[in-house]
């Protein structure tokens, strides 16, 4: 004869609670809040200096927050591109209890340097006058990006200059995490001035040039297979972040992945760059 296995009520209550404690909340999510105000905006600022914002569903203290630039070249890209992920990326650290931004900025040519970089401190800014209002800790408020993106959150956190039309300095940036950012003065700023691409300038618009032990904690992602000389550039940066005393620079190199997975992939929660990520903006910010 067969025996049915069965289940008291409280006993199956138990385990659906703890699936149900296993399953992190969906993200609540705020679309297209604009970052840039005034009368004396370009029908372009308007359109671009957007934001979307992705909360953690619960919190038990005030959260840490990750303002993320997508990749491009600085001349493509948008928040809602599919192939750039970033609705799933930011859910993807949101479900951590990380609450994440994404800001749309002005592309090239279209826009010149430095108008680009100024968004993306303008995205920063806001995030800092604004999280608190959505239950973030604006004392812990971090700033990355992949490829492009990852060079405006180091020009960002890097050159004070940026910061200060808005009041605030490197010390308000909790930390950088970017993944293959271009150290150099980028390649579409040097074809905006007529020079190639391989031609390699280090001036004010390169990260390396801000270089000074005394810069937010960093850490960089680069990949195995990454784009040509990106790996080494990022290699770059480390070392003389080391060199000048730079005493909060962790790096990882992330194996089997090309230039543009090393970043899309951050939408896994097993994959080792989200994880490093996650932990590093743990770390700092209990520090903060």
């Amino acid at each position: 004869m067969r025996r049915l296995l069965t289940l008291c009520p409280t006993i199956l209550l138990a385990c659906l609670a703890g699936f149900a404690a296993e399953t992190p909340a969906e993200p609540r999510v705020l679309k297209d809040i604009p970052y840039r105000a005034g009368d004396d905006l370009t029908a372009y600022e308007s359109e671009r200096c957007k934001l979307d914002l992705a909360l953690p569903a619960k919190s038990a203290q005030p959260f840490a927050t990750y303002v993320w630039f997508y990749g491009g070249g600085l001349k493509n890209g948008s928040k809602t591109l599919a192939s750039e992920h970033c609705a799933e990326i930011a859910a993807s650290f949101a479900r951590e209890g990380i609450a994440v931004v994404v800001p749309d900025y002005r592309l090239s040519p279209r826009a010149k340097y430095p108008e680009y970089v100024d968004d993306a401190a303008a995205a920063f800014a806001w995030t800092v006058r604004h999280i608190g209002a959505h239950g973030g800790d604006p004392r812990k408020v971090f700033i990355g990006g992949h490829s492009a993106g990852g060079y405006l959150a180091l020009m960002v956190g890097f050159d004070p200059s940026r910061l200060k039309p808005y009041g605030l300095g490197l010390k308000d940036v909790a930390g950088i995490a970017q993944v293959s950012g271009q150290v150099f003065t980028h390649y579409t700023i040097r074809e905006e001035r007529g020079q190639g691409r391989y031609s390699v300038t280090s001036d004010e618009a390169a990260p390396a040039f801000h270089v000074q032990k005394t810069l937010p904690p960093i850490l960089t992602l680069y990949s195995d297979h990454d784009m040509t000389g990106r790996a080494e550039e990022n290699q770059f940066l480390i070392a003389m972040l080391k060199g000048a005393g730079h005493v909060e620079t962790t790096s990882l190199k992330v194996t089997d992945t090309d230039h543009g997975s090393i970043g899309h992939n951050l939408r896994f929660p097993e994959d080792p760059g989200h994880k490093a990520i996650v932990q590093f903006i743990r770390q700092q910010a209990a520090a903060r």
